[in-house]
């Protein structure tokens, strides 16, 4: 290892290993004052304790960016073990995190667009609207007047990744203390896979223009198209959208939080089952609400791109499962997907006892209200490695980022205490079923399948979706 990057990722590994000590030094100091104390006393100690610990993974994560700010991320809505004030305080990572400074913004613009970005743009905010984990996003104004969004990756980024990504001693310890009821070796293989992509700000560019073009003119998704002169390797322009974030959302009446999350949900599946496309990352910053459903979709860097082979299993498997009811077939279906040893020495029965609780949603129709305890279920389920099948179980590289489903949108959903027939909508999308529509969304959805512009479908089928200028 050369000399910069072997002290980059020794130095943020000290400062991980020293966020990591204080935790274990302030229950340390506090161990007598805990075994003398008892009953609500004794957990309102541990509580105090907890938020102290959280306000300082928040303050020193949101700090250090990259990776080490994404376990954050991942903890403050994944994990049933948090109490609600530290999942709050680890929420402030989802999308309010200190920024790099103006002077460093405008390098990276200069550097990719040729011109500090007072001259590229007509109008330009030093002050960034969010700022996240990889990159920070700025209000501009074209030359041809239109608004827009620019996120701006952070410079060096790309190195800091790698250092972190190589510290599996330090992410291991990290992981015990963001998130202490997760299995962190999953989560170790899942953050190393899949968060470089994050970095090719072209490819997610490509990604954001696929989605923009299947989705363009629907009634209630939408996702921002890219302005492509302004976009580059380090830099993506698109369309400036508005709305209120998801801490906002969750203020709102119950029957608003039922109708975003009844778009997030078409949105999530309408995606998989029809455009044959993923993304991966339902996290609470990567939204925009507006009332009567509207959503706005984010961040595009973690897209899978399903082959039809690839996506035939997943289809057989909730067919056999919540439609025909056939045990044997949704067995040979999950080991036809990989996803299960072929003769693996274990009862049908209980294959389907372990894997139905992902589909429990789906399974029979009725309104089914999300809750954070069936979230934190799912997830609990997907790193249960002590259960007789993990031993024959095992995630195909193509499906991985699938598990994100069982890991973000159902903890998003539980959040919301978002209240649907999850069945009937998933019957109006499943390929084999194409049911009629069982929500006025539904309904709304239904005709602009019907009305779809030839231009649409040809934009989704070449993958281009630039903003016109004007």
């Amino acid at each position: 290892m050369s000399g910069r990057p072997k002290r980059l990722r020794l130095s943020r590994g000290l400062a991980a290993a020293r966020l990591a000590a204080r935790g274990g030094a302030r229950y340390a100091a506090n161990a007598p004052r805990l075994f003398a104390t008892a009953g609500e006393q004794r957990q309102q100690l541990r509580n105090d304790l907890a938020l102290r610990t959280a306000e300082d993974v928040a303050a020193t994560l949101g700090t250090m960016k990259g990776v080490l700010m994404k376990i954050g991320q991942m903890a403050s809505y994944v994990d049933d073990g948090l109490a609600p004030p530290v999942r709050r305080t680890l929420s402030r990572l989802q999308d309010s995190v200190p920024p790099m400074s103006p002077e460093l913004a405008a390098g990276v613009v200069a550097e990719e667009l040729g011109a500090p970005p007072e001259e590229v743009f007509k109008a330009w905010d030093p002050e960034p609207i969010a700022a996240a984990s990889i990159g920070q996003v700025h209000r501009a104004i074209t030359r041809d007047d239109r608004a827009v969004a620019v996120k701006v990756q952070y410079p060096g980024i790309a190195t800091m990744i790698a250092a972190d990504l190589g510290n599996v001693a330090l992410l291991r310890s990290l992981l015990r203390v963001a998130a202490p009821n997760q299995d962190v070796n999953a989560l170790i293989e899942e953050l190393r896979e899949r968060i470089t992509e994050e970095l090719d700000y072209e490819r997610e560019a490509a990604n954001q223009r696929t989605f923009a073009a299947f989705f363009d003119g629907h009634p209630t998704i939408h996702v921002p198209c890219i302005v492509d002169e302004l976009s580059t390797a380090r830099v993506v322009t698109s369309e400036l959208a508005t709305g209120a974030r998801f801490a906002e959302l969750l203020s709102w009446p119950q029957e608003e939080k039922d109708l975003a999350a009844e778009t997030i949900y078409r949105f999530t599946f309408r995606s998989l089952y029809q455009a044959h496309s993923f993304n991966g990352d339902p996290h609470p910053g990567n939204y925009l609400f507006r009332a009567g459903g509207q959503v706005t979709f984010l961040d595009f860097g973690l897209v899978k791109h399903f082959t039809a082979d690839e996506l035939r299993p997943l289809v057989h498997m909730v067919r056999y499962l919540c439609v025909d009811e056939d045990p044997e077939a949704f067995r040979r279906a999950m080991e036809e997907a990989d996803f299960l040893m072929p003769g693996a020495p274990l009862p049908t029965e209980q294959i389907v006892e372990h894997m139905a609780l992902f589909y429990d949603t789906v399974r029979t129709p009725g309104p089914r209200t999300m809750t954070p305890g069936y979230a934190s279920s799912v997830a609990r389920r997907y790193f249960d490695f002590r259960n007789p099948l993990a031993a024959y179980a095992r995630i195909p590289r193509s499906y991985v980022i699938l598990q994100r489903i069982n890991l973000g949108m159902f903890a998003l959903l539980g959040d919301l205490a978002a209240t649907g027939n999850w069945r009937a909508i998933a019957e109006e999308i499943w390929p084999f079923v194409q049911a009629s529509p069982s929500t006025p969304m539904g309904e709304a959805e239904a005709a602009w399948l019907a009305r779809r512009p030839a231009r649409a479908q040809a934009l989704f089928r070449t993958g281009r979706a630039a903003c016109r200028s004007g």
